[in-house]
């Protein structure tokens, strides 16, 4: 019966073995007659406890029973699962019990109408309630305590007049998630429970003692030497202040109190209940199992012949487990794989076997982040950290915009051969070399001996040594560039420059900061808020869209003095079906990925077509959009150039793809920045320009302009910035 009102949803044993013998669910009446039955033979015939739990009461038979005439000195009554619905007749009824300590009307509907007032109307007229529905009222006293010490039950429920000290025996008392206001009370003393070792209070705002009272009414319990309490909690934020503050205990959340002052560790918690996957009512409850099943056994692949990956819960296991592949004939078609499991601690008959899912894995790598995998309970423990992190002045997803300073220079010199010939050119890109035809380049497979290099490789120093490149070549890439092109790089570049700009939407990097996700994304749970999340690998351009995104094409000239320009042609890439969050599509490449340059249709749309078709559908103005989306563009490159001056090198000139979605106000929200795009399209459909000087923009041309880079070619938009900080090239060739 304890374990039953402590927890919605038990079954009690006893009513189980009744039903086995009885054939069947026990009636009304024959749970009456072994209640009192029970009464007569164990004390002195006074029913004190009550359970009609899951009998198919509802408020006619209620009445009809007249419980509180045949049963006056009833000290609990359960009314566990039933379909009890009126609440004047419900309160009416239990009200009626004078001596009432603790009524559980739970898993009735009448419950699940949360403003229909009862809980107030039964407290009003019961002041002797210590338990509500399995939550402690203001009045808790002894019989609530002992309750929850098991000193209360079934076989002993008290009496209405307590006797003296009926505390003195416990030393393990669980008040966990009992609703819990207000600790200080009179019944809950070391007065009361002189030998009290092990004390939980998990799950209890206990929001009316202050942090200071507590400690003081905790260390008044000499015995007390394990304690349980929610960290972030009423004890505070610091596992290590708490043991500070009670250094008598041994254990906190189960973890050695040396270890955690040892470590430092602020935050700890062994209440780790399992994360199962929900389960959906379509969903089979043999695919829910399996599910669950393989989320804690692991699964092993296969990195290649000699090598196997293995996804890395208790901080000090006792066993071991690793892959072993075994091939009888020496190849993987006669594979077969195993888990080996061994023990690295003794044991014995009896323990528990646990091994740790994250080997090797400790805080310095976001261990407790990581567990959220598994366990549910950290995760709620990290939102409830993250909203204490907003918090803080230092937090640093809160930065203010660093001064955007950018030192002039002289602007790069123009890029020409003193005899007036042709510059060489050494690319290993398809279309550059099918392309790029005018007499003003030249294609050499030689990259020592080209003016230009323009690849899609990494030029480093190691490289430059092994193929004889100098550095008085112009290469189609900056230092550091990675700021820009590496999305976990390029939110850190725009957050130390810009702070939160509306066009940088929250970015996390999964390596670092695990835990601030993980608290922002439950945090817009708990407010309702939009958390839909984009998850994209640090140095791949692959991105889950809501049917379309734009893709921009920047060219930059230099970075000090910035000089960057723009292309007056965009790409609008879309997906090739329609969009939905259905749970079936969500593997379906073609609904939810707008990249279809790899060997997928490609469902292409010319520029004009789409912008007709936006300003149709939405009421906006296109010139509007562009406006926004290159001043968006310019403050990606001006946050560049301020966090990272090493960028700048004379004879490095670049092109990027700047990739850009639009929220549901027409706003646009950048998504990555690409090195040497793929220009597929750019040289295989002519189209127009939309803004710019307009006209016809041709394919066949791009390379070359692309490579002229000056504001005599049509393609390129000049784009003035304030102030001295960009400049533009005068120049009509490269430079």
């Amino acid at each position: 019966m304890a374990a039953l009102m402590c927890v919605e949803g038990d079954d009690d044993d006893g009513g189980l073995e009744q039903a086995v013998e009885t054939g069947g669910r026990m009636t009304v009446e024959e749970a009456l007659e072994t209640v009192i039955r029970y009464a007569e033979e164990s004390g002195d015939g006074f029913v004190r406890w009550l359970e009609l739990e899951e009998l198919e009461l509802d408020d006619t038979i209620l009445l009809s029973l007249d419980l509180s005439t045949k049963f006056p000195d009833l000290l609990a009554l359960s009314l566990f699962g039933n379909k009890l619905e009126n609440r004047e007749k419900i309160v009416d009824e239990v009200t009626k019990f004078k001596n009432l300590k603790g009524p559980w009307l739970n898993n009735n509907p009448v419950i699940e109408k949360s403003d229909c007032g009862m809980e107030d109307a039964i407290l009003r007229e019961c002041p002797k309630l210590e338990i509500y529905n399995s939550s402690f009222t203001r009045n808790f006293g002894a019989w609530a305590l002992g309750f929850s010490a098991d000193v209360y039950g079934k076989d002993n429920p008290g009496s209405g007049h307590l006797g003296d000290l009926p505390l003195q025996s416990v030393t393990s008392l669980d008040l966990s998630n009992r609703g819990i206001h207000n600790l200080i009370n009179k019944a809950f003393s070391p007065f009361e429970m002189p030998n009290l070792s092990y004390l939980n209070i998990r799950g209890n705002p206990i929001e009316e003692n202050s942090v200071s009272d507590l400690f003081g009414l905790l260390r008044a319990f000499y015995s007390l030497q394990s304690l349980e309490v929610d960290i972030p909690g009423p004890l505070g934020d610091s596992a290590v202040e708490i043991l500070e503050s009670l250094p008598a205990l041994s254990l906190l959340n189960g973890v050695d109190a040396s270890k955690i002052l040892e470590a430092e560790k602020h935050v700890v918690d062994s209440m780790l209940q399992p994360r199962l996957p929900e389960r959906t009512a379509e969903e089979p409850l043999v695919d829910r199992v399996l599910n669950a099943m393989w989320l804690y056994l692991m699964t092993y692949r296969l990195a290649d012949e000699e090598k196997l990956d293995e996804t890395p819960v208790c901080d000090e296991p006792n066993f071991r487990v690793a892959p072993f592949l075994f091939m009888p004939q020496g190849n993987l078609a006669s594979a077969v794989s195993f888990s080996i499991l061994w023990p690295i601690q003794n044991v014995k008959k009896g323990d528990e076997c646990t091994r740790d899912y994250l080997f090797g894995i400790g805080e310095d790598k976001q261990r407790s982040a990581r567990l959220t995998a598994w366990f549910h309970s950290l995760s709620i423990i990290l939102s409830k950290y993250f909203i204490l992190l907003l918090e803080l002045p230092q937090f640093p997803f809160k930065l203010w915009s660093a001064s955007l300073l950018l030192v002039n220079s002289s602007s790069p010199g123009v890029v020409r051969r003193s005899d007036g010939s042709a510059l060489c050119v050494y690319s290993d890109i398809p279309q550059v070399e099918e392309f790029l035809t005018q007499p003003e380049f030249v294609i050499t497979n030689e990259p020592k001996d080209a003016d230009i290099l323009w690849t899609s490789m990494q030029i480093d120093e190691e490289m430059k040594k092994a193929v004889g490149i100098t550095d008085q070549q112009y290469v189609n890439q900056f230092p550091f560039e990675a700021c820009v092109v590496m999305k976990h790089h390029l939110a850190d570049t725009i957050q130390k420059a810009q702070g939160s700009p509306g066009w940088m939407q929250p970015s996390y990097s999964l390596e670092t900061h695990l835990s601030q996700l993980i608290g922002d994304y439950f945090l817009r749970e708990r407010d309702g808020r939009n958390n839909l999340w984009i998850l994209k690998p640090w140095n791949m351009a692959r991105t889950i869209d809501t049917t379309f995104d734009l893709r921009y094409i920047v060219l930059v000239r230099s970075i000090n003095p910035l000089e960057i320009f723009l292309s007056d042609v965009f790409w609008v890439r879309l997906a090739n079906n329609p969009y939905t969050l259905q749970k079936h599509s969500l593997f379906e490449y073609e609904t939810h990925f707008t990249v279809m340059n790899y060997g997928r249709r490609l469902n292409h749309m010319n520029t004009p077509e789409f912008v007709r078709e936006l300003e149709k559908e939405h009421h906006v103005k296109w010139l509007d959009i562009h406006q926004r989306v290159k001043s968006m563009i310019r403050s990606v490159f001006e946050s560049a150039a301020s966090v990272h001056p090493e960028m700048h090198d004379p004879k490095s000139r670049a092109m990027y793809g700047v990739d850009v979605m639009l929220d549901a106000s027409s706003q646009p929200k950048l998504l990555e920045v690409t090195y040497c795009p793929d220009r597929g399209r750019s040289c295989k459909y002519d189209t127009e320009a939309i803004v710019g000087g307009g006209g016809t923009v041709k394919a066949s041309d791009f390379n070359s302009t692309v490579l002229k880079w000056g504001e005599t070619i049509r393609i390129i938009t000049r784009w003035l910035g304030n102030g001295s900080s960009i400049g533009l090239s005068k120049q009509p060739t490269m430079g």
